[in-house]
């Protein structure tokens, strides 16, 4: 794993998607298509903005999965896919060659994971969670399974960081299920990009550089990926160094 630690939001954003985007543009050039999964959050926004810029990459040899998805949720406007439509689809000068979304209702996991057996990520985008999580796989993460994509319960900790972020008004109204990139997929993928800005991800930060490596802080399995390179701001990189600026 690389840490890069960033001056700010911004230049994270720039380059997180720097790397990102010449290795999608690596991916066409060797096999005329490339294959991503794109987290959604706050803390991505910098980055998908950033990448969807990119007049230099062919989007429309680009397929774009999700990460994770909300299940059984009734306000569709709050689910993954509708905040990656309006923070990068919709950005995107030329649209992708395919982005498959999930659905937020109903979602028919075998038909999903047939599609994902068959390819490789040429690059995942993912985040580390205020509780350690990697997309919806929050402690303890199930590190057995074979399948790309699995059901999952979201632990209170993450449904109070959505509720924290803004994204819902009341904790009720949050899901308790969703759909989730099990961790083994996630570190099958040729390059993980990891962006994660805010002092408030610097606990998950430190977990994920100096904790025994477990499911129990899933975060940590990144450790276990080569080609992993981890974008940090000042803040959210406050404990890597015991916090000795006196700037944050």
């Amino acid at each position: 794993m690389r840490v890069t630690i960033c001056d700010d939001k911004k230049d994270l954003g720039t380059q997180s998607g720097k790397l990102g985007g010449d290795a999608i543009i690596k991916a066409i050039e060797s096999n005329g298509i490339a294959y991503i999964v794109l987290e959604s959050g706050a803390s991505q926004i910098p980055t998908l903005a950033y990448l969807a810029s990119r007049d230099d990459i062919d989007w429309s040899k680009v397929e774009v999965f999700q990460f994770d998805e909300f299940q059984e949720l009734q306000d569709s406007s709050k689910s993954n896919s509708n905040f990656l439509q309006d923070y990068f689809i919709h950005l995107l000068k030329q649209k992708p060659k395919a982005f498959h979304s999930l659905s937020s209702t109903s979602c028919d996991l075998k038909e999903m994971n047939k599609i994902l057996d068959a390819i490789t990520f040429d690059v995942a985008f993912a985040c580390i969670g205020e509780n350690g999580h990697l997309g919806y796989n929050d402690p303890p993460a199930n590190i057995s399974t074979k399948d790309p994509y699995i059901a999952v319960e979201l632990e209170i900790r993450s449904r109070k960081q959505l509720l924290n972020e803004g994204w819902f008004t009341h904790l009720e109204d949050i899901p308790t299920k969703a759909i989730t990139l099990s961790i083994i997929k996630l570190l099958e993928s040729q390059i993980v990009v990891v962006s994660c800005p805010d002092q408030r991800k610097a606990r998950g930060v430190a977990t994920c550089l100096f904790g025994q490596i477990s499911p129990l802080q899933p975060c940590t399995l990144l450790r276990r990926k080569h080609e992993c390179s981890l974008f940090l701001d000042l803040p959210s990189s406050m404990l890597v160094y015991g916090d000795l600026r006196t700037r944050y």
